[in-house]
Parts: C-alpha cells; structure tokens; sequence
C-alpha cells in the first residue's frame, strides 16, 4: 500500500539528508531518495527506511537537471502529488575570495540557488494544496566567515526565496519555511571534527555545548513538514544549538 505522503529529499545518499529522509520515513512519508554520484549510498537510505519510497539519481548544476529529478519523480509517483520538497542537496564553499574563480562561483549559485528554485517551480504543479518546501540553509549566513563568503551568498538567496514565495504560495495553504544548521557531525563530515582541538573549540561557542548531530537537524525538518506546522511560514529556523550566539559565562 502506497503512502498518504510522498516527499522528495535531495542529496539524501548520506549526511543530513539521509537523516531527513529517515526521520520523515519514520512519520509514515514515502520518500523519493535524491542522489548525484553515491548511489550506493542511496541504496543504503532506501533499504533503512523500509523501501519505503524510491530512488532518482540525478547530477544538479548541469543543463537539464530539474527535468532530470522530475521525469524520475513522476514516474515513481505514478499520478500522486507530491506533499514535500526538501532542497538538501548543495556544493560545498569553495573560497575564500583571493581564492575563488569564476567557474567555482558559478557552482555554486547553479546547484544551490538555481537547482532548489527551479525545482520548486517545477513542483508547484504536481504539489498538494497544504505541501511543505522546506530548505537547508546555514549558519554561514549570520556570521562572517571569509573562506565561505560565496557559498554563505547562495544560503542568503535561499532564505530570501524562502520569504518571498512563503507569501506568495500562502494562498495554496503551502508552507516555505528553511532550517539553518551550525557545525553538524555526520556520517560524511566526522573526520573533519577529529582535527585536534576543532569539537572542543566548536563546542565552547555553542550554548547547547555540544556538535549538531545529524537527527537534530532532522528533527526540525520533520516538525516543519508536519501539521504541526501548519501556521509557520517564510521562517528561517536557527538549528546550531545556539552557535555563537555570544560570549559564555563561566
């Protein structure tokens, strides 16, 4: 029996996303696992959740690439809306700005920013009245950080275009809400917290004194995409724990 719910995750094979589609999985959604190169990794998604939705494999930033996702999405839909966007999927800082080149940049704005609008425009039409979009964004975007100038510039156009379609998708009863995540362990990020001295350095700047864990940032999606939610829209939610929010107090 096919779910009530179906929502689409990308950049699901690993990480954040793959939490995000656990955690919605673990809702009762069927999820559409979105991958680039790790379909392996997809694979392993899929068969945790149950098999309870379907893979697309699909590369963002290139000619043809919302098409690409779509013509896997709807065949997998087989004539059911879709209830859930969740735009994960995104490049990685390539700064900082002495360093930066054009062909970087422009990565970065084609698979952050153009990837996840187009998407959006592409599914408004298959998307059920009271939907959910929800965006991953970043910390990157309340505090200057040079060597990730560009990439905080596209987390800036998503909650931007979070605000704005929030009220213009209102009338639909969709929600467009985004979360923005601090320094987050992950199955794919944790040898970066083993540099030495960089969790504890992390953690004496956050008031929750501790890293994000995947499933935090989950959780908040899962709440966002739930009814619950239902009177939120065009917020873009802090999940860092309270990262440098300020000096602690002994």
């Amino acid at each position: 029996m096919k779910s009530s719910r179906v929502a689409l995750v990308t950049g699901a094979s690993r990480g954040i996303g793959r939490a995000i589609a656990e955690r919605l999985a673990a809702d009762g959604v069927e999820v559409a696992v979105h991958y680039h190169r790790d379909k392996a990794g997809a694979a392993e998604t899929l068969d945790r959740i149950g098999g309870r939705g379907f893979l697309i494999g699909a590369e963002f930033g290139v000619p043809g690439d919302v098409e690409e996702v779509f013509a896997q999405l709807e065949s997998g839909l087989e004539g059911r809306p879709l209830d859930i966007l969740v735009n994960n999927a995104a490049a990685p800082p390539a700064g900082p700005i002495e360093t930066d080149d054009p062909s970087q940049f422009d990565r970065l704005i084609a698979v952050n920013v153009r990837a996840p609008y187009f998407l959006i425009q592409r599914a408004l039409p298959i998307m059920r009245h009271g939907g959910r979009i929800i965006s991953v964004s970043s910390v990157a975007t309340r505090m200057a950080n040079p060597t990730q100038t560009s990439f905080a510039m596209t987390k800036g156009a998503l909650e931007t275009m979070t605000l704005t379609l929030a009220q213009s998708l209102g009338v639909r009863g969709i929600t467009v809400n985004a979360v923005a995540p601090g320094a987050t362990r992950t199955d794919a990020n944790s040898a970066l917290f083993d540099s030495p001295g960089l969790a504890d350095a992390i953690t004496a700047l956050t008031a929750l004194d501790r890293l994000g864990r995947a499933e935090d940032v989950a959780d908040a999606v899962a709440f966002l995409a739930s009814d619950r939610a239902r009177w939120i829209t065009g917020q873009t939610l802090d999940t860092t724990g309270g990262l440098f929010l300020g000096p602690r107090v002994a």
